[in-house]
């Protein structure tokens, strides 16, 4: 799923009177990210449309941002797929690092790794050992999707092969998992956490560096014993590569600002997003570490790509 901000009429005014992003984005937790853009809209005084802008994995509408005007009113909202979408796609119309200027990291979301607890394994290091006899399957989003990419890099970590079975998106996933038809996955939390609360699924880990607040009690795949396991899932904001460095700081800072407010942070805590405080260079080099990571795993897995 992609959005685009934009507004009524496409006009343009300068930089100085108002910025007025016109974001395409994929981002499943659309909630929160209104939440931004009603702080930011109301301190500049603008109306922001919300457009979506789906197709081809969400290539479709970052090829249109990337060929943008870099003029502050074309911005995307992307996620970790961004990162994800060069391993999977070989021959893509633009280059996911070059052709973009990042802005500013809304948060991060854990992958959660989920079983269910009809197959009678409760722990990472249980999998592992069952993982190591053969035969077990992950379900993922989709293939070359970062749920694909996350539950790769703990594979390669933990020393096992499990069968890849993509789906359309997360929840066709989650459901073949907790029926029992797909043994495991690596989902976000939030989208796995009302069947974590409800006892559909149980949760072995998650794949940040540091714990949950909202699954405080759940360990990281790192604290599990498998080192260099860890996948992070991001939302964030970003600009057609030469846009002015001024609007780009501006931007961030708006993003900042409306990342402190009581109203966003309501909707961002239900959905176990954690702040992830990067400034737009440092946020440029992750995306461009990522690629690569996940290039790298494509390779390892096998994995073939048209």
């Amino acid at each position: 799923m992609n959005f685009i901000l934009s507004r009524p009429g496409h006009f343009r005014t300068s930089f100085s009177d108002a910025i007025i992003p016109s974001v395409e984005s994929e981002n499943s937790s659309c909630g929160c990210i209104v939440a931004v853009f009603c702080v930011i809209s109301q301190r500049i005084g603008q109306t922001i449309v919300i457009e979506n802008r789906g197709g081809t994995g969400g290539t479709i509408g970052t090829a249109a941002v990337a060929t943008a005007e870099p003029d502050g009113y074309t911005l995307m909202i992307n996620a970790s797929a961004h990162s994800a979408a060069p391993a999977a796609c070989p021959h893509l119309s633009y280059d996911a690092a070059k052709d973009f200027a990042a802005i500013a990291v809304f948060g991060v979301v854990p992958n959660v790794m989920t079983i269910a607890p009809s197959k009678g394994i409760k722990s990472v290091r249980a999998l592992v050992e069952r993982g190591k006899q053969g035969g077990l399957t992950y379900a993922s989003a989709g293939i070359g999707s970062a749920t694909h990419w996350a539950a790769e890099r703990f594979l390669r970590a933990a020393g096992f092969k499990a069968t890849h079975v993509p789906f359309r998106g997360g929840p066709e996933a989650l459901t073949e998992v907790v029926a029992g038809r797909v043994d495991f996955c690596c989902l976000g939390i939030s989208s796995s956490i009302g069947l974590i609360r409800g006892g559909q699924l149980l949760s072995l880990a998650v794949s940040t560096m540091r714990r949950s607040p909202a699954l405080p009690e759940v360990p990281t795949t790192t604290e599990a014993g498998f080192p260099d396991s860890d996948y992070t899932f991001w939302n964030g904001l970003l600009a057609p590569a030469k846009t002015p460095r001024p609007i780009i700081d501006r931007l961030h800072n708006e993003v900042v600002y409306a990342l402190t407010q009581p109203i966003v942070q309501a909707k961002f805590a239900p959905q176990g997003v954690d702040p992830l405080p990067l400034g737009p260079k440092e946020f440029d080099a992750m995306i461009a570490k990522e690629i690569g990571s996940n290039i790298e795993l494509a390779k390892a897995a096998g994995s073939k790509f048209n």
